[in-house]
């Protein structure tokens, strides 16, 4: 799958899968396995074979034209609206979460219009980069972090063609609001809606944090506050279907996925991409907007990709990776049948590294693809990238749900079952080393890029749980280590689903 790898497919033991095609892994699949076994080698390569081993594909790809900076700019200008100044006053502030773009990004609109300042900030949260929570891998990889950073760069870029900029602080959340709120008097914070605990968690915190905060009257510039207590304004953004817009409560959510999908499809119609003025400043005066940490300030080692897929991070690349796909190269129209394939940029969207980090809107992925739809075509390649991204969505209502179960070892149908944590047996998982080329390739795949195609991720978790017998938390949390598009709602899900311990 394209978008975020959600779709759900029946989990087949290697063992089977191997022994029942015999003939096809010694004929056609011959090719396949020669071109990723590109990841799977680890022998020195001699000099006049480096430069050859050590090229990669850029998605999007970027020509001397300067594609991207174009196609977003063009973009953003359909986005545009007409109206020029907010009805609001004083400052508020904007928390920059999983939503790193400008484009249909509600929260940034509403403290737009709700004031005459507006202070973007994002909070570089020192457990972002800790260690996952059974087994202590690396919460944030470096691939991925790498990919945070260019999205954070790419932001503060966006924001400045508006009139804004953005105020990179380094600590928790819960600390650092309230004390910009008390700083700038502000009288709301707003920030996109999560989902899980963790950051549940911290949007609790900020909360509390933020009553202890007392405005004065007369700095807050005429704005009616409760108390003179700054609010925190958590605003739905995640999703191509609103939560508010359900035919049910989300905690009636149906457990099967085709009738979530088709109540949603007969029920239900899709917002509009919220557009947005030109102009979003001036900002409050601030005098050090903060520097962005390198790798290294982050505790981790840089990593260059040299095979495979690099991804671009930022909304500018996510824009012109639509365009690209959509419109260039014209592949939506062959989406289907081209979805399922395992080796290089353009056998799906590739939207799902943007998707997961914000840069890129679901619902603008939905409205292009009903422009060409009006412009080239409608056929079931079309209508596919909006199944995929209703499963998206899907995944995000079951956390709503289910809430910490998906991450229990049970499951949200608390299976009862010994599994083994067995070190060797995972970490021959872990480096590709188990001696099944399609499964070593696979992972050699997603250390060396942070990706890993649909098919390749559905079939190392099958290996993985049903051949080895491992604790499916184990891949879940490596995945989270790796993966450029990792988001705990579509991993955990998946990974409950290829376990057997989801609904």
């Amino acid at each position: 799958m394209a978008i975020l790898h959600c779709t759900s497919l029946p989990f087949l033991s290697l063992r089977t899968t191997i022994s029942s095609s015999k003939s096809t892994l010694t004929s056609t699949r011959i090719p396949l396995f020669l071109a990723m076994n590109s990841f799977a080698k680890s022998e020195p390569v001699s000099s006049s074979a480096s430069s050859s081993s050590s090229t990669y594909q850029q998605v999007p790809e970027q020509d001397a034209n300067n594609d991207l900076d174009r196609v977003a700019d063009n973009t953003f200008r359909r986005y545009t609206s007409n109206v020029t100044k907010g009805s609001g006053k004083g400052t508020a502030i904007v928390w920059f979460r999983n939503d790193l773009r400008v484009l249909d990004n509600e929260a940034l609109y509403k403290a737009w219009l709700s004031s005459e300042t507006v202070l973007p900030v994002y909070c570089v949260d020192p457990r972002l980069f800790a260690t996952t929570y059974h087994f202590g891998f690396p919460k944030t990889g470096a691939l991925r972090a790498q990919f945070l950073l260019e999205c954070l760069a790419d932001l503060r870029k966006n924001l400045m063609k508006r009139g804004l900029n953005l105020l990179v602080q380094h600590g928790k959340p819960e600390e650092i609001l309230p004390s910009l709120a008390k700083s700038f008097q502000a009288h709301t914070v707003y920030a996109q809606k999560e989902t899980c605990s963790e950051e549940l968690n911290v949007e609790r915190l900020v909360m509390r944090g933020l009553k202890q905060v007392v405005t004065s009257p007369e700095e807050s510039s005429g704005i009616t506050v409760s108390n003179n207590i700054p609010k925190l304004q958590l605003v739905w953004g995640t999703t191509m279907y609103h939560l508010d817009d359900l035919p049910f409560d989300a905690t009636s959510l149906p457990d099967v996925y085709t009738q979530f999908r088709k109540l949603v499809e007969t029920k239900c119609t899709i917002r509009s991409c919220i557009k947005l003025p030109a102009s979003l400043g001036p900002p409050p005066t601030v005098q050090d907007w903060g520097c962005l940490p390198s790798l290294e300030q982050l505790g981790l080692s840089s990593q260059s990709v040299n095979k495979g897929m690099k991804f671009v991070g930022g909304e500018t690349a996510a824009l012109s990776r639509v365009y690209e796909y959509f419109w260039k190269k014209d592949l939506l129209r062959v989406y289907k049948e081209t979805r399922n394939g395992m080796l290089g940029p353009d056998y799906s969207t590739k939207f799902s590294p943007w998707l997961a980090s914000g840069s890129l809107s679901p619902r603008f992925i939905y409205e292009e693809v009903k422009r060409y739809e009006n412009d080239r075509l409608a056929n079931s390649s079309t209508y596919w990238v909006l199944f995929e991204l209703i499963w998206r969505d899907y995944f995000r209502f079951l956390s709503v749900k289910y809430g910490n179960s998906l991450f229990h070892l049970g499951g949200p149908r608390k299976v009862q079952r010994n599994w083994s944590q067995d070190k060797n047996l995972f970490e021959s998982w872990r480096d590709g080393c188990t001696g099944y080329p399609l499964i070593d390739a696979n992972m050699k795949e997603l250390s060396t890029t942070g990706f890993m195609s649909n098919r390749g991720r559905q079939i190392v978790c099958s290996f993985l749980v049903r051949d080895m017998g491992i604790d499916w938390r184990m891949g879940a949390e490596w995945f989270e280590t790796c993966l450029l598009d990792y988001d705990p709602c579509s991993n955990y899900g998946n990974w409950t689903y290829g376990s057997g311990t989801n609904v």
